[in-house]
C-alpha cells in the first residue's frame, strides 16, 4: 500500500469545519422539507385509526369532490409489487383487506395546498372492522392461540447461543429487565420531492439513510427498472436508524407518476410518530452465576424483543442482542436465547445501537448485582471479567484488535468527581420549580460499560463505492469525491473531504451530492461509514495517486489532465451464526464505551438530575476530535433520555404520546457537563485503524445512570425508562 502525502490543512486528525455548520446554525440550510418545484402539488396519507382490522370498504368520492383535488390513490393502484421490505417484503405499500397498527397507510391523496390534501385524506370513509389486537410480545410468542399477525406466524427470529455445560455456582444473581420503546425523534420530519422524468421514470429527493436499498424496493412497487428510479439526498435533519425504512418515498413517486407532475410530501410531528420505526421495546431475563471472588461461570439469558407489525430490521437486531448478550465479559458457559416476535403494535426496527442496548441495560444491570453480591465495587466485579484482545465472545469469536476495557475502567475510576451541590436551587432536581429546598436529595454514582458491533454482520456483503475525480480548475488543483453515502447529521461529508486532501494533498475538495449516479455506499447505519466509505474513499484517491507518477498534484494535473478512478471497499468477511448453537465469526469490528453517571435524586418528589457523565471510549484513530467529541455526547444524550424520560406509550396497540409536548427528550438543561477520555489503539484491519464510535456512548450511558439511580434510592428499578413514580411512591 503506497504512503499517504505529507500533512495537509484539515486533513485526517485535525477537527477540519463542517461546510453545513454555519448554515445549520444560521438556519439556512435546506432540509429536504424545503424542497420546491413550480407546479408541485402536495401529497397527504390517510392512515389507520385501529391496531388491528380488516378493511371491508374504501370510499375515495367524498374525497375527490373536494375542489383542489388531484387524485385519490389505494392499493389498487399500486403500479408494480404491492410489497416491500428491508429484509422481508412483507409490508404493503398500502393496505390492501387489512390493517396491522395504528398509523398504518390505506389511502394517498395530491391536493393543490397541504391542508386541502390533508382535508381529503380525512374524507376518504374506509369501513373496518376491528379485530382483536395481539399487543403483547410474550403471548405472541408463547400462545399458540395467539392469533398470527402475519401469516407466516409469529416470531421473526429465534436465536439461540450456547456455549459450555456448567451452570451451577456459588454465587448467583437473577432479574428480570424491561426496556420502553424509544423514538428516533429527530428534528427533521419525513420528507421528499418526486419529480417524473421524461422516459418514463421519476426522480426522487428524498431524506433517507440508504439510497440504493431504497431505489431497490422502490422501483418493484412503481413496475419500473431500477435505472428509472434515481434517488438524490436531500438536506437530513437526523436519522438515528428511523430513515433506514420507507416512509413516504412509494407515495410520493405513485402520485408523480400518476399525475405527471411533482409531488412533494412532508409529514408533520404527529405523522412522524406513525410513519417510522422505533426501538424493539423488551423484556429480558437474566441469572449470572460467579465464583465467590466475582469471576463469571455462566450467564443464562431469555431476552424477548417486540418488533411490531412488520419485520423491517428485526432478525439483525435479533442477531446483535444475541450475540452480544452477555457484554464484554469473559464467560466460559453461555445460554442465551434473543426472540424477535411480531404483535400489533407500532412496527420497530433501527435505532442507535439496536439491539445492543435493550441487552445492555440488562446485563450490565446484572454486574452491579453480581458486584454487591460478592461485595466488590461495580468497576471491580467488571475488571475482573473484562474480555481483552485474543478473548472470545459467547459466539466464540476471537477479538484479534485490542479491546483495553481493563484500562478504560480504571481510567473512568481514576477521573474526578464533580463536588456538591451548592445553595442555587438551579442546581437541583426540577430546577427552580424544586419544592422541598432539597431536603430528600440523594448523590448517587453508577457505572455502565457498553460493547457494539461495528458495520454490517452475519455475512452482509458490507461495501461502499467511491468516485475521485482529480483535475485543475483556474490552475489549482482541484478534488471531487462522489459517494451514495449519506451525510445525516454525523460529519460524514467532512471526513470524505479530510481523507482526500490527506491522500491527495490537494486542500481544494469537493464531496458531491449523494446520489444513486454512483455505486452503493451501504446505509449511514451500524456505525461503518467512516469504515467502508472512508475506506473507499481512500483506496481510489491511493488509484488517483498512483496516476500521479509521483509527482506533486499541480504537476501531474498539467502533465497528464484530470484523472478518475472509482473503487470499492470491502471489509473482512463476516458468517451467519448458527442457528442452533449461536458461533460463529458474524461481527467485523467491536467498539468499546465506558461510562460513570453521577445523579442527585429527590427521593420524595422522584425527580432525577444528572449531575456528570464521564466517559472513557476507544475509537482506534480519531478522524476529527471536534466531531468525535460531539458523537460521543449525542450518544450519550440518547441514553440519557432512554435512561429517565423517553418512552412512546403504548395502550393496546395505541400510540398515546405521538408529539414532542408529551414524548419527553433531553434539552440543554437536562444534559449534564461531560468528561472525555479518547483512546487510541489501532485497528490493523480498518481504515487508519480507526473504529466506528457513534453508538457505543448510546449503550453505556443508559445502565450508568439507572445504576447511579439506584445507589440514591437503594430500590431495584428493573425497568428503563425510570419514571417518578418508580422512585417517589415506594
Amino acid at each position: 500500500m503506497t504512503e499517504t502525502v505529507g500533512a495537509v490543512r484539515q486533513g485526517v486528525g485535525e477537527s477540519a469545519r463542517r461546510p453545513d455548520a454555519a448554515l445549520k446554525v444560521t438556519g439556512e440550510f435546506a432540509y429536504a422539507s424545503d424542497l420546491w418545484l413550480d407546479g408541485m402539488v402536495w401529497g397527504a396519507t390517510l392512515r389507520s385509526p385501529h391496531a388491528s382490522a380488516w378493511i371491508r370498504s374504501i370510499d375515495v368520492g367524498p374525497a375527490l369532490r373536494i375542489p383542489g383535488v388531484h387524485a385519490v390513490l389505494t392499493h389498487e393502484d399500486v403500479p408494480g409489487e404491492k410489497f416491500y421490505g428491508l429484509e422481508h417484503k412483507d409490508q404493503p405499500v398500502l393496505a390492501i383487506d387489512q390493517v396491522r397498527y395504528q398509523g398504518e397507510p390505506v389511502a394517498l391523496v395530491a391536493a393543490d395546498h397541504p391542508e386541502t390534501a390533508r382535508r381529503a385524506a380525512a374524507a376518504v370513509v374506509v369501513e373496518y372492522e376491528v379485530r382483536p389486537a395481539v399487543t403483547d410480545p410474550r403471548q405472541a410468542a408463547g400462545d399458540p392461540g395467539a392469533p398470527r399477525v402475519q401469516p407466516g406466524g409469529n416470531v421473526v427470529r429465534r436465536q439461540p447461543v450456547v456455549r459450555g455445560e456448567t451452570f451451577t455456582a456459588e454465587v448467583v444473581v437473577r432479574g428480570e429487565y424491561t426496556v420502553g420503546m424509544q423514538d428516533q425523534a429527530f428534528l427533521g420530519p419525513e420528507s421528499g420531492l418526486a419529480v417524473p422524468s421524461e422516459d418514463g421514470g421519476v426522480d426522487l429527493y428524498i431524506a433517507t439513510q440508504w439510497l440504493h436499498v431504497d431505489r431497490d424496493q422502490l422501483a418493484p412497487c412503481l413496475g419500473l427498472p431500477p435505472e428509472k428510479v434515481r434517488l438524490t439526498l436531500s438536506g437530513v435533519g437526523g436519522a438515528f436508524g428511523a430513515r433506514e425504512d420507507l416512509s413516504m418515498q412509494a407515495h410520493a413517486c405513485m402520485l408523480a407518476l400518476r399525475l405527471n407532475r411533482p409531488v412533494k410530501i412532508v409529514y408533520g410531528r404527529e405523522e412522524s410518530f406513525f410513519g417510522h420505526v422505533h426501538r424493539h421495546p423488551a423484556v429480558l431475563r437474566y441469572e449470572h452465576g460467579a465464583t465467590r471472588d466475582g469471576r463469571l461461570v455462566y450467564v443464562k439469558a431469555d431476552i424477548l424483543l417486540d418488533g411490531g407489525a412488520y419485520c423491517s430490521s428485526s432478525p439483525a437486531v435479533v442477531g446483535n442482542a444475541a450475540s452480544l448478550g452477555v457484554g464484554p465479559y469473559e464467560v466460559p458457559n453461555v445460554r442465551v436465547v434473543a426472540t424477535g416476535v411480531y404483535t400489533n403494535n407500532p412496527p420497530c426496527g433501527a435505532m442507535r445501537g439496536f439491539g445492543a442496548v435493550q441487552a445492555c441495560y440488562a446485563y450490565e444491570s446484572q454486574m452491579d448485582r453480581l458486584a454487591a453480591a460478592c461485595g466488590l465495587s461495580p468497576v471491580e466485579v467488571r475488571v475482573r471479567n473484562a474480555v481483552s484482545q485474543g478473548s472470545r465472545l459467547i459466539t466464540g469469536q476471537v477479538i484479534d484488535s485490542p479491546a483495553p476495557l481493563a484500562e478504560m475502567l480504571r481510567t473512568l475510576e481514576e477521573m474526578p468527581m464533580p463536588g456538591p451541590t451548592g445553595g442555587d436551587l438551579r442546581e437541583l432536581p426540577g430546577g427552580v420549580s424544586q419544592t422541598t429546598r432539597g431536603e430528600s436529595v440523594r448523590r448517587g454514582v453508577g457505572y455502565g460499560v457498553g460493547i457494539k458491533n461495528i458495520c454490517f454482520s452475519e455475512g452482509f456483503d458490507d461495501y461502499s463505492t467511491a468516485r475521485v475525480r482529480a483535475e485543475l480548475v483556474g490552475g489549482e488543483p482541484h478534488v471531487t469525491v462522489h459517494t451514495a453515502a449519506a451525510e445525516v447529521g454525523q460529519g460524514l461529508v467532512t471526513v470524505q473531504a479530510q481523507i482526500a486532501r490527506t491522500e491527495l494533498g490537494v486542500d481544494a475538495v469537493t464531496v458531491a451530492t449523494a446520489d444513486t449516479a454512483v455505486g452503493s455506499a451501504g446505509s449511514s447505519s451500524a456505525s461503518r461509514q467512516s469504515y467502508v466509505t472512508g475506506g473507499a474513499v481512500k483506496a481510489a484517491c491511493e488509484a488517483v495517486r498512483e496516476r500521479f507518477q509521483g509527482l506533486p498534484a499541480r504537476e501531474a494535473l498539467e502533465k497528464f489532465g484530470p484523472i478518475e478512478e472509482t473503487r470499492e471497499y470491502r471489509h473482512r468477511p463476516t458468517f451467519p451464526m448458527d442457528p442452533v448453537t449461536g458461533q460463529g465469526d458474524s461481527h467485523t469490528q467491536l467498539a468499546l464505551c465506558v461510562h460513570r453517571a453521577v445523579v442527585d435524586v429527590d427521593t420524595e418528589l422522584g425527580l432525577v438530575k444528572v449531575v456528570e457523565l464521564a466517559a472513557v471510549q476507544d475509537v482506534g484513530r480519531i478522524m476529527n476530535p471536534q466531531a468525535l467529541e460531539g458523537q460521543i455526547h449525542g450518544g450519550s444524550a440518547q441514553g440519557l433520555g432512554l435512561a429517565l424520560m423517553e418512552e412512546i406509550q403504548v395502550r393496546d396497540g395505541r400510540v398515546l404520546n405521538a408529539s414532542f409536548t408529551d414524548y419527553l427528550m433531553p434539552t440543554i438543561l437536562d444534559m449534564p457537563p461531560m468528561r472525555l477520555r479518547i483512546l487510541e489503539y489501532p485497528d490493523p484491519a480498518a481504515p487508519y485503524g480507526l473504529r466506528g464510535a457513534g453508538e457505543p456512548p448510546t449503550l453505556s450511558s443508559t445502565p450508568a445512570i439507572a445504576a447511579a439511580v439506584r445507589d440514591a434510592t437503594g430500590l431495584p428499578l428493573t425497568r428503563v425508562p425510570v419514571r417518578p413514580e418508580d422512585i417517589a411512591l415506594r
